[in-house]
Parts: C-alpha cells; structure tokens; sequence
C-alpha cells in the first residue's frame, strides 16, 4: 500500500505522483489541504521520514511570515499546532510505503521507498527526462 500527501496543484507532487503510477500501482491519495493529517499523523510522518519538524515547514508561504515562524522561540509541538491549523504549511508531498516515509522533494525521492521498478521511460513535467527506457534512473 502507497499514500501520498499530494497537492494537485504542485507541479513537485505532480511528478511524485507519477512516478509511483509509473510502476503500475495507484496509491490512496491525500488531498492533504482538503483533509489534513491529525496531529498523530502528522507527528509520524514527521518521525518516521527522519527529518525535524522546522525541515518539513513550508517557509514561502503566507502564514510562515505571518507567525514568525522563522525565530527559534517556537518549539516543535508549537510548530506542529500551526501546520495543523494552517495545512499550507506542511511540505509536500509525504509519501508512505512499506519500505518506508520521505518527504519527496525532489520527486525522484520517492524511488528511494518504491519496491516496484519504473516501467519504462518518465519526463517530469518540465521536461527533464528522469527515468530511461529500461526504467533506470538517470544519472546526472
């Protein structure tokens, strides 16, 4: 089972998103501005990607500035409270495999917790060509 924390509107989730299909399987998608993460949730994805909770804040986006997220007088379980409050403030996307949890950016992050191969060749969205025919990675 695959769960990605996807905002259709971004072009990094967009390319996440299809490098999962690209191996055949449709992940639960979480619209996660639509319907957040509980603070459990949230505090796991968090937990279990292996980064700190500032790593996952979104910083060029309005209630960032807003709040003053940038001083260091706001602890983790404050800063929690504002991604829960303000969703906008959770990067994206999260994605959930068995094989384990990253924050995908850059998209091709997720290739780290795919346990299928890519089928075949894949060009994000800017055109970049990231997968090869063979379904191999390109190095650059």
């Amino acid at each position: 089972m695959i769960k990605i924390y996807h905002n259709p509107a971004c072009g990094t989730s967009r390319n996440t998103l299809a490098l999962i299909q690209n191996t055949g399987q449709e992940p639960e998608i979480i619209e996660y501005l639509k319907t957040p993460p509980n603070k459990q949730e949230l505090t796991d994805l968090i937990k279990h990607s292996g980064l700190s909770v500032r790593e996952v804040l979104r910083k060029n986006v309005p209630p960032y500035e807003e709040l003053q997220l940038d001083q260091s007088a706001h602890s983790d379980e404050q800063l929690i409270d504002f991604m829960l409050q303000y969703p906008i403030l959770i990067n994206r996307p999260f994605v959930v495999t068995e094989l384990g949890v990253r924050l995908c950016r850059p998209s091709e992050v997720v290739l780290e917790i795919l346990a299928e191969p890519q089928r075949g060749s894949f060009s994000k969205e800017d055109g970049e060509l990231l997968i090869d025919e063979q379904g191999n990675l390109i190095q650059k």
